[in-house]
C-alpha cells in the first residue's frame, strides 16, 4: 500500500499548480490522472488572460505558481487590454500555443521532485471520522494520503452534446470521471449539473483572411511572469469578422436540433461566456456578434473562432460558419460542443478550499462552479499549499477580499456561492485600484517566499524593487525645479508653465505627463527597471484615490479580524431569527466581515451576533 502525504486527482490547470505547490512545499505527492498526455490540455481556446483573469495569472505568478511562465514560454500573441482606462483594470491577454502549453506543463510536472505522476482514475475517498485518509482506484487499489485534493474539471459525469446526440466524456474523444461524485453524494456533499461548452475548430486553409480585419499583438510583448526576461516565440495575429443576419437566420431556424432548447440540457449555462444560440435568444436586437480567429500554435493549421460556441449539429454548425465574412468557405476541423458535469456547491468549502464536512479534502476549479482556466489555477494553486500546510500542521493560508483577486474569488464561492459557472471581473474586487497587475509582487511575492515557493533570487529582486520606488517617490517629493529649467520642455509637452519652484512629484500627478518627461527633467536614477518606474508613476499619480481605498480596507479589515470560535453556537441567540440562524449554522462564517457578505444577513442581524461574540469571549 503507498502512502503520500498529498493526492492531486488530475492534471488540468487546478490540477497542475495543486501538485506543483504542494511537492514544492515538500510534501511527497502523487497527481492520478487519467492521461499523462493531456496534462495541461487547454480544452476551450487557447489563451490565457484577459479582464480580471490577467490580474489572476499575475498573482499566481506572485506566489510562485507555474501558469504566468508557461504562458511565456508558449505565448504567440501578448496584449495589454484597456489600456485606454486606468491601471485598475489593465489586465493582460497572451494567445498560446496549444501545443508547446502541453508540452510545457507535461515536462514541468514530470521533473518536479518529490511528485509521482500515475495514470488512472478515482472513484472513491477513504473516509475515517470526519477525515478523508485516501483514495480507491478504478483498479481496486487503495492509496493513503493525508490530505486529498480533487480537480477533476469537466471530467466528473461529463455528458457531451453535439445537436441531439450525446455520449459520455469528459472532453471530445475522452473518458468522463465516474465514482467520486456518488461518492460525494454519498458523504452528504449537495451535488449539482452546470453546462460550459466549446468552438468548433477550423482550418486556416479555408479562411479568406481578406474579408477580416486584422488584430496584432503589443509590440514588444510584455511578458506575465516577474520571472521573463524576454519573449521568443514568433508573434501571430488574430483576426477579426462578425455574425451577421443571415448567420442568426440559419441558428434560430434550427433551435429544435439544440440540446439547450429543446431541453435535453439540463445543466446550467456560462452567463458571461454563453453559446451563439443563447446569445441570439438573450439579446434579440443585436445586429451582428464579434467573432476573433484565433491561431491554436505555429505549427498547425487550426483556428479557434472565438464567439461562436455552440452544440448545434454539425450540419448547422457548418451551414451558420459559411454565412460569416471571411468563412464562406470554411471547413471545420472538430465541431464545437456543449457538455454538462457534476460540481459541488462551494459554500461547503472553507476559505481555505477544505470541505467543512471532511478534514484533509480540498476541492478546486471547476469542481466549485467556477469557469476558465484562471480561476480554476488560482484555486488549485490556494488548495495545493493549504493541503501541504495540513501536512505540516500549519495554520492555513486565506486572502482575503482586500489582498488579492484570488481573496475575491473564493470568498464570493464560500460565502455567496453560485447556481452558473463563476467567472472573474474587475467589477467583482471592491478594493480592485490597489489589486492591480503591476504590483501583484509587491502584494504577494513575500507569502510566496515565506510557503517556500519563491526562490532567494526572486525574494531578492523584490526587496530591491521595493526600495527603489520608495526611494524614487522619495526623490521625487523632495526635489524641485525652477521655472526657467522647465518651462520650455512643458510648452513643448502641452502642459502649463510654473511661475515657482515645482516638486516633480506635483508635476507627475498632471494628466499630460509621465515618468519619462519628468526624467528629461531630473534624470531617473542609475538601475531603475522599466517596471519601476512604472509603478512609480502609477504610485504618484493616483496617490489620493490609494489613500482613500487604503482608509476603505481599514475598516474592512476590523470587522474581518473579528473571528468567530469554532463551534460557535447560533442557535442560542434567540434575538436572530430563525433563517438567520439557518444560514449561519449552514455557512459556518470564519469571521464577522464574512457573515456580514452572506446573503439575507442584515446589518441589524450582524450588530446582535457581535454582542453575543463579545460576551462569549467574556465569559470565556
Amino acid at each position: 500500500m503507498q502512502q503520500y502525504d498529498v493526492i492531486v486527482i488530475g492534471g488540468g490547470h487546478a490540477g497542475i499548480e495543486a501538485a506543483l505547490a504542494a511537492s514544492r512545499m515538500g510534501c511527497k505527492t502523487l497527481m492520478l490522472t487519467m492521461d499523462i498526455e493531456k496534462i495541461g490540455a487547454m480544452s476551450c481556446n487557447p489563451a490565457v488572460g484577459g479582464l480580471a483573469k490577467g490580474q489572476l495569472v499575475k498573482e499566481i505568478d506572485a506566489l510562485g505558481g507555474e501558469m504566468a511562465k508557461a504562458t511565456d514560454a508558449c505565448g504567440i500573441q501578448f496584449r495589454i487590454l484597456n489600456r485606454s482606462k486606468g491601471p485598475a483594470v489593465w489586465s493582460t491577454r497572451a494567445q498560446v500555443d496549444r501545443h508547446r502549453y502541453n508540452d510545457y506543463m507535461k515536462e514541468i510536472i514530470l521533473a518536479q521532485d518529490g511528485l509521482d505522476v500515475r495514470a488512472g482514475m478515482a472513484t472513491d475517498l477513504l473516509v475515517k471520522k470526519d477525515a478523508v485518509y485516501g483514495i480507491k482506484t478504478a483498479d481496486d487499489e487503495e492509496i493513503h494520503a493525508k490530505a486529498v485534493v480533487i480537480t477533476p474539471g469537466t471530467f466528473l459525469n461529463g455528458l457531451i452534446h453535439i445537436g441531439l446526440e450525446h455520449f459520455p466524456g469528459g472532453r471530445i474523444n475522452e473518458e468522463p470521471a465516474l465514482g467520486i461524485s456518488d461518492t460525494l453524494r454519498k458523504l452528504g456533499f449537495k451535488v449539482g449539473r452546470l453546462k460550459t461548452g466549446t468552438c468548433a475548430r477550423l482550418d486556416k486553409n479555408t479562411i479568406d483572411f481578406s474579408r477580416t480585419a486584422i488584430h496584432l499583438g503589443d509590440e514588444p510583448p510584455v511578458p506575465f511572469s516577474l520571472s521573463t526576461t524576454e519573449i521568443k516565440l514568433p508573434q501571430k495575429p488574430c483576426y477579426l469578422t462578425h455574425t451577421n443576419s443571415e448567420t442568426h437566420k440559419v441558428i434560430l431556424t434550427n433551435l429544435d436540433r439544440s440540446p439547450l432548447y429543446t431541453g435535453v440540457i439540463k445543466g446550467t449555462g456560462v452567463r458571461y461566456c454563453p453559446s451563439i444560440e443563447d446569445k441570439l435568444k438573450r439579446f434579440p436586437d443585436a445586429v451582428r456578434h464579434q467573432i476573433f480567429l484565433e491561431p491554436e500554435g505555429l505549427d498547425t493549421d487550426d483556428y479557434y473562432p472565438n464567439g461562436v460556441s455552440t452544440s448545434l449539429p454539425v450540419d448547422v454548425q457548418e451551414k451558420f460558419l459559411r454565412t460569416i465574412p471571411g468563412l464562406e468557405n470554411v471547413k471545420i476541423v472538430r465541431p464545437g460542443y456543449g457538455i454538462e458535469y457534476d460540481y459541488v456547491d462551494p459554500t461547503q468549502l472553507n476559505l481555505s478550499l477544505e470541505t467543512k464536512k471532511l478534514k484533509g479534502l480540498y476541492l478546486a476549479g471547476q469542481i466549485n462552479a467556477t469557469t476558465g482556466y484562471e480561476e480554476a489555477a488560482a484555486q488549485g494553486l490556494m488548495a495545493g499549499i493549504n493541503a501541504a500546510l495540513r501536512v505540516k500542521n500549519k495554520e492555513q493560508f486565506i486572502l482575503d477580499r482586500s489582498q488579492a483577486y484570488i481573496g475575491v474569488l473564493i470568498d464570493d464561492l464560500v460565502t455567496k456561492g453560485t447556481s452558473e459557472p463563476y467567472r472573474m471581473f474587475t467589477s467583482r474586487a471592491e478594493y480592485r485600484l490597489v489589486l492591480r497587475e503591476d504590483n501583484a509582487d509587491l502584494r504577494l511575492r513575500e507569502f510566496g517566499f515565506q510557503l517556500g515557493l519563491v526562490k532567494k533570487r526572486e525574494h531578492e529582486e523584490l526587496i530591491r524593487k521595493k526600495n527603489n520606488v520608495a526611494a524614487e517617490l522619495k526623490r521625487l517629493k523632495k526635489t524641485a525645479v525652477k521655472p526657467a529649467q522647465v518651462n520650455n520642455k512643458l510648452s513643448a509637452w502641452k502642459s502649463a508653465k510654473v511661475k515657482s519652484p515645482a516638486k516633480l512629484s506635483l508635476l507627475l500627478k498632471r494628466p499630460e505627463l509621465k515618468y519619462s518627461h519628468i526624467a528629461e527633467l531630473s534624470p531617473a536614477p542609475a538601475g531603475l527597471s522599466p517596471a519601476e518606474m512604472n509603478q512609480v508613476e502609477i504610485e504618484t499619480k493616483y496617490e489620493g484615490f490609494f489613500a482613500r481605498q487604503l482608509r476603505e480596507i481599514e475598516k474592512f479589515r476590523k470587522i474581518e479580524e473579528m473571528k468567530i470560535p469554532e463551534g460557535f453556537s447560533y442557535e442560542e441567540i434567540k434575538a436572530l431569527s430563525r433563517e438567520v440562524r439557518e444560514k449561519l449554522t449552514r455557512f459556518l462564517p470564519r469571521s464577522v466581515g464574512q457573515a456580514s457578505r452572506i446573503s439575507g444577513i442584515t446589518p441589524a442581524a450582524i450588530s446582535i451576533l457581535m454582542v453575543h461574540l463579545h460576551r462569549y469571549r467574556h465569559e470565556k
